[in-house]
This record gives structure tokens, C-alpha cells and sequence, in this order.
């Protein structure tokens, strides 16, 4: 198994979960029954510079909402799976989608529904504040807390690896 600097030369795609990735996990109630999660600015940053040099990217997530939807879709991804129960059938079919390797897949999740899909891609990746059981299939545990710069992080250090970083 190579070193994870030397696995991130052969990303070209991401797929991350939402609630506790790109969010701490905190959804708070407004009237009417509608949930508003708060983003990451700096996240939002790196997926939107991603795309633009050129990654595949897909959102897989087992909570669904029209803000979800549109946040990301602002971004520049296409691929936006919400309301998922079995995240791997969605992996599947965005790698067939676009015929890429799985190995060159790198998802980000937090939590139980996560733990089989990250067995399923190349570079499995966490936050730090990942169930344990997450961070045993991880092969890099960010710095970083969901929410809080993880999603940043991997992009990052991905572009930066690849010569892509500003």
C-alpha cells in the first residue's frame, strides 16, 4: 500500500457526504420545519476551484433538502445524490458514469452509512471527528472536524500534490 501523499497523485475524482463533512452536524429548526445547516466558506472555495481545473465531482447523502441541493449545484457539481440509503449503488454508478477507476476516487465521510462506500473507492478520507469505526477504513483522518475545513483539506492537499493549487 503506498504512502497517502503518494496516493493522492492518482485522484482525479471526489465524492463527499454532507451532514458532518461539509457540516458539523448540527441542523437547526426555523419555522415552518425547515432545517438550515451552516457551510464552510473556505470548503465551498476549494470545491468551486476543483471543478474548475477539471475534477469529477459527486455529493452522496442520505439527508435531502432543496438548500442542500442548491448550495451545490452553485458549486459546480452535477452529481448530487440525496436521500440515499445505499451509498455504494451511487458510487457505482458515478464511476460508470464518467469510466473511472474507483482507486482514483477519493470520498470523505463521517459516519455508519459511510462505512461500506469508503471500502469502495481508492483514498477513503474522514474529519476528525469521525466515528471510530470511520476512521478505522480511513486511510487519512483530516485535521480538521466536519464543518470546520475538512472537505478544504483533502482538495487541497490533492490539487497541491497534483502542481493544480494556485
Amino acid at each position: 500500500m503506498a504512502n497517502f501523499k503518494e496516493d493522492l497523485n492518482g485522484i482525479n475524482a471526489f465524492v463527499f457526504d454532507v451532514d458532518g463533512v461539509f457540516t458539523n452536524g448540527k441542523l437547526y429548526m426555523f419555522a415552518q420545519n425547515e432545517f438550515v445547516r451552516a457551510f464552510n466558506i473556505k470548503d465551498g472555495y476549494a470545491v468551486k476551484y476543483a471543478v474548475q481545473q477539471g475534477y469529477i465531482m459527486a455529493i452522496i447523502s442520505g439527508g435531502d433538502s432543496d438548500m442542500v441541493r442548491k448550495r451545490f449545484i452553485d458549486l459546480g457539481i452535477t452529481d448530487i445524490y440525496l436521500n440515499i440509503t445505499d451509498k455504494t449503488e451511487c458510487l457505482e454508478d458515478f464511476y460508470f458514469k464518467y469510466d473511472i477507476d474507483p482507486a482514483s476516487i477519493l470520498f470523505m465521510g463521517d459516519d455508519l452509512p459511510d462505512y461500506e462506500v469508503m471500502k469502495k473507492c481508492g483514498l477513503p478520507t474522514c474529519p476528525s471527528d469521525a466515528a471510530e469505526e470511520i476512521k478505522s477504513v480511513a486511510r487519512y483522518i483530516s485535521n480538521f472536524e466536519g464543518g470546520n475545513g475538512c472537505v478544504r483539506d483533502v482538495i487541497e492537499q490533492v490539487l497541491r500534490a497534483q502542481g493544480k493549487w494556485m
